[in-house]
């Protein structure tokens, strides 16, 4: 016995097809929003999470322009205090360079100088006075270009002769010279300050602040 479908089968799998279709399409885009809302979940937590960390990063940074502030206040109080402090070394070993002056042009001058006046300006020193001869005034020069620890820059500002009344001023002794004949000189030199002075002269000045211990009294 043969059966014969006569109902529209074609129509019924194209709906079949159509509703399977549609029911895939649903599925699809109900994944898909489920994929958006949790990625854009995601994105709205890690953007709550950068915004807290940008947060701290700001507060740091206050706290660090706070800190860079207080450390350059410290640099310059810093830097006011070295500068207080070289200035007390410097008056400390400007007031002994009276002394070292004089004593180093002393040790400095050879036999046939003699001085009549030191003059001071700044670091500038002019000494005058008279020699038996010219290279007596050439070796004062010398030493004071390299063998003195306080003079440098040594000039010769002028030098002429002169005569003198009188064999006992002109203190010639060699027999082939003229005892009454002196030279006049003029010559200026500068002051430098050795390293080791102005070590001593800051360690024997008093620390700023510093209190004078008391002297117990004498018994009488």
């Amino acid at each position: 016995m043969i059966l014969i479908n006569l109902l529209p089968h074609r129509e019924e799998k194209r709906r079949q097809r159509k509703k399977g279709f549609f029911l895939a399409l649903g599925i699809a885009a109900a994944v898909g929003a489920v994929v958006v809302g949790g990625w854009f979940s995601v994105l709205q937590q890690m953007k709550a999470a950068q915004v807290v960390r940008n947060d701290v990063l700001r507060q740091e940074i206050k706290t660090l322009d706070t800190q860079i502030k207080d450390i350059a206040m410290l640099r310059a109080e810093i830097e006011a205090l070295k500068a207080r402090q070289k200035a007390v070394e410097d008056l400390q070993t400007d007031r002994n360079i009276p002394v070292y002056l004089l004593d180093e042009i002393v040790k400095q001058a050879p036999e046939g100088i003699y001085l009549s006046a030191v003059r001071q300006s700044g670091n500038l020193v002019t000494v005058s006075g008279v020699a038996q001869t010219n290279e007596r005034v050439s070796e004062f020069l010398r030493n004071t270009l390299y063998n003195s620890p306080w003079l440098e820059k040594p000039e010769l500002v002028e030098i002429k002769a002169a005569a003198v009344v009188g064999q006992a001023r002109a203190g010639a002794r060699d027999a082939d010279r003229d005892p009454r004949r002196l030279f006049d000189f003029t010559m200026r030199v500068s002051i430098k300050r050795p390293p080791s002075a102005a070590a001593d002269s800051a360690a024997s000045a008093p620390e700023p602040g510093a209190k004078r211990r008391p002297t117990a009294p004498k018994a009488t």
